[in-house]
């Protein structure tokens, strides 16, 4: 989410006449770093001069759609690669992979990316949908991608765009796009899960832009700084409310989008939903009673009591109490005592605990441990040998395939 408001902002700054190239990952095949859906947008250097941007020696942009190892090699050919149009081209992150394919990375799988012109009216549609679903908006995106024996649509392009409201009605429809191709896009997304796309004949690439996830940070003490600011990081909308007006100041809290002086009983202005995620730390055991009775029958994504276990469950019974719902249903709406147990002390490190996870919960994930297991080494390794990552650029000390002695001896 704050790479699309990076790119929005870049993409305001160019100036008139500059053309940029916005780069979208599309497909996946195997692993990789970043989803579909990422995106990078060159600039001219002149331009470059905004939040996120990237200078290298093969240009500038902002956002990225790897983990570093293909940004350079895509920006430094995008313009070319636009020359005619929007093209899509298949990048390997194998080595042993075919050279028709090119620029193998070590990384275990072959992404697709979508190269495509600004200054179109397919640029220009994307570009305000993902706008406006920063300001609060939703919006399906349908792509039909350029292939070889893509059939052509009327004036001769085989790429288009058509961008829906949340109410399914059309904002923007490319040239020769009609309803009943938008209602063979979506039977075709909904059969390939989120996109499709086929090396020969194209295909379809479906994207639904949601706003930012907002949270709702209610207490605004100092401790609330860095949750705020990690909470930044990540792109979310964050709004801070405290009852007490020496605390709730605009300028205590920078990346916050919205900074309220509000009890539980005035929080009316905020229209507090089921969709957002809900820290409560004001400190003060009063208040946090009376904004987990209005909060509990809301049922916020995500809601995090910051505090001991003694002082929560005593708030928890409370609260029961007051809203009159069952003590079990409170407790599977709370997290609390709020984080994860990841150690340490301090208000960063609580912030940490607390953001990975409201992270955790509003991406439906428990926050569990990835860490390889001597079955999973063994499962992975049946899948094949080391030669397909040993000549990766990013392995630390491995010695390229074939290397004769003396090239790794020193001056």
């Amino acid at each position: 989410m704050r790479e699309r408001r990076q790119i929005v902002e870049a993409a305001g700054r160019l100036r008139h006449g500059d053309v940029g190239v916005l780069v979208t990952l599309v497909h996946i095949e195997g692993s990789s770093y970043r989803r579909t859906g990422a995106r990078l947008l060159t600039h001219p250097d002149a331009s470059a001069r905004v939040a996120g941007a990237v200078l290298s020696g093969a240009g500038s942009y902002t956002g990225t759609i790897s983990g570093g190892c293909l940004e350079a090699e895509v920006v430094r050919k995008a313009g070319w690669k636009v020359r005619d149009g929007a093209v899509v081209e298949l990048y390997s992150t194998l080595f042993d992979d075919t050279a028709e394919i090119p620029y193998g990375l070590g990384c275990g799988g072959t992404v697709g990316l979508l190269f495509e012109p600004t200054r179109t009216a397919e640029f220009d549609a994307l570009l305000d949908a993902m706008a406006r679903s920063l300001r609060g908006e939703e919006f399906t995106v349908i792509t039909w991608l350029p292939g070889e024996s893509a059939a052509a649509f009327p004036g001769g392009t085989a790429f288009a765009r058509a961008v829906l409201r949340g109410d399914d009605s059309v904002a923007f429809a490319s040239t020769g796009v009609d309803a009943a191709r938008i209602d063979a896009a979506r039977i075709d997304a909904a059969m390939a899960a989120r996109s499709h796309w086929d090396r020969r004949a194209g295909g379809t690439y479906v994207e639904h832009l949601l706003p930012p996830q907002r949270l709702v940070v209610l207490g605004a003490g100092d401790d609330a700084k860095p949750v705020v600011r990690m909470a930044a990081l990540l792109g979310w909308s964050v709004a801070v409310v405290d009852g007490r007006a020496q605390f709730a100041r605009a300028e205590r809290f920078p990346e916050a989008d919205r900074v309220l002086v509000a009890s539980a009983s005035e929080a009316g202005p905020l229209h507090l939903s089921p969709a957002d995620a809900v820290i409560l730390m004001t400190h003060s055991y009063e208040q946090d009673r009376e904004w987990l009775a209005a909060l509990l029958p809301i049922a916020p994504r995500y809601l995090g009591l910051l505090g001991a276990k003694h002082r929560s469950s005593l708030l928890v019974c409370e609260a029961s109490a007051m809203t009159g719902m069952p003590l079990t249903a409170c407790c599977e709406r709370i997290y609390a005592p709020v984080g994860l147990d990841l150690g340490g002390d301090g208000p960063e490190a609580i912030a940490l605990a607390v953001i990975a996870e409201a992270h955790a919960r509003c991406n439906g994930r428990l926050g569990r441990s990835l860490r390889l297991s001597a079955e999973d080494v063994t499962t992975q390794v049946g899948q094949g040998g080391a030669t397909r990552y040993s000549q990766a650029q990013c392995a630390a000390g491995a010695e390229p395939a074939g290397a004769r002695p003396e090239a790794a001896a020193g001056p």
